[in-house]
């Protein structure tokens, strides 16, 4: 029989890096023929469009929950649209993989982004599963750690102040969605990898280490990357075959038949045919993160008078803009925007743009 094919999955909270630090490995793939699974936690497949972009990748593909012919191409691109993937696993997750151990002859290895809201051992159990387990293994288990927010004390970052608080006045709910998620996280890793970490000073870079090395595994590596940089090696060939050692990587879930997720948690979308200056746009955008509990933005944005994309990703009040390629004569030049928030509504995402709206008519070309 063929060996199995390697997976590694890359989890992480919102905003961590994990496209950036995905597409970079698709960038320096050494030859290998990787199969990328994105998860979308909304309507608007952005993270799968942004992979997509990656020069590497197939230009035909569909971004279906099917594996696009790659007879030609070094990458497979599949996303799975229909929310939290640790929660789709048997209506969509299931299929993908039984089509890709298919084509295992063109499959070297495979990536799975998971959402930033996706718990990764639900993910990992699926492994076990007798339509999957001969065919493939989960190699290790990749946690991408925003060291910038951590260094700020973000709330959902600074587990000790929160325990504290905890301890202290016992009336309040043990735990949040949001630390349980960060905490599971942690525990399934095979390396936890700190991401935007150019940002940091030695000082703070150190602290940020010391305070994940508490966290972790014993034996689990904690490595540092800027700009997705890090060398393929590093993420690849742990042969941990995680499936097999869930029994070592403990979560708040464990004695639960299923998981909920926290239900004020929302996606809201944005589609418009309108444009945006964009500095407005960013200004507007920080102006809704102020007012609501925002946790991600992230989209492509119709710009007056301009023949390329722009991309805007957003974690908290920090953004960056860039513009990506021009737009392609067969698509739609529109604006489409997912923000993940509590209690957020797509009324809430029109309103805070309604006065940066501008419109305006781009050229054909």
């Amino acid at each position: 029989m063929a060996a199995k094919i390697p997976v590694t999955i890359v989890t992480g909270f919102l905003g961590a890096g994990k496209t950036t630090l995905v597409r970079h490995l698709l960038q320096h793939n050494g030859g290998r023929r990787i199969a990328v699974l994105v998860n979308e936690f909304g309507e608007v497949g952005i993270d799968g469009e942004l992979l997509r972009a990656c020069n590497v990748c197939d230009d035909g593909a569909t971004g279906n929950a099917a594996v696009d012919d790659a007879n030609n191409a070094t990458t497979n691109i599949v996303e799975l649209s229909n929310g939290c993937l640790c929660c789709t696993v048997q209506e969509e997750f299931l299929p993908t993989m039984q089509e890709l151990l298919e084509r295992r002859d063109r499959v070297d290895c495979i990536l799975i982004e998971t959402s930033g809201l996706a718990l990764p051992k639900p993910l990992v159990q699926a492994f076990r599963w007798p339509e999957i387990r001969t065919g493939a293994t989960v190699d290790g288990v990749v946690a991408a750690v925003d060291g910038e927010a951590i260094a700020a004390g973000a709330a959902v970052s600074d587990l000790a102040a929160l325990d504290a608080q905890r301890l202290a006045d016992p009336s309040l709910e043990h735990e949040t969605p949001l630390e349980e998620l960060f905490e599971d996280q942690l525990n399934c890793a095979d390396l936890v990898l700190v991401t935007k970490s150019d940002r940091l000073d030695p000082a703070q870079l150190a602290a940020v280490k010391a305070q994940l090395q508490k966290r972790v595994r014993p034996g689990v590596k904690i490595a540092t990357c800027a700009g997705g940089r890090i060398d393929p090696e590093i993420l690849l060939g742990f042969n941990a075959a995680v499936e097999d050692d869930l029994d070592a990587r403990p979560s708040h879930h464990d004695t639960e038949d299923d998981h909920d997720h926290d239900d004020d948690i929302a996606a809201a979308y944005l589609a418009s045919d309108l444009a945006f200056e964009p500095q407005e746009l960013v200004r507007r955008l920080r102006q809704l993160v102020r007012e609501r509990e925002v946790y991600r933005i992230k989209g492509f944005v119709r710009v007056p008078n301009k023949a390329m994309r722009l991309v805007v990703q957003g974690v908290g009040d920090r953004f960056e803009t860039f513009y990506d390629r021009p737009w392609r004569s067969e698509e739609t030049r529109q604006t489409q925007l997912v923000a993940i928030g509590r209690e957020l509504k797509q009324s809430h995402l029109e309103a805070a743009l309604a006065a940066s709206i501008e419109r305006a008519e781009l050229p054909n070309s």
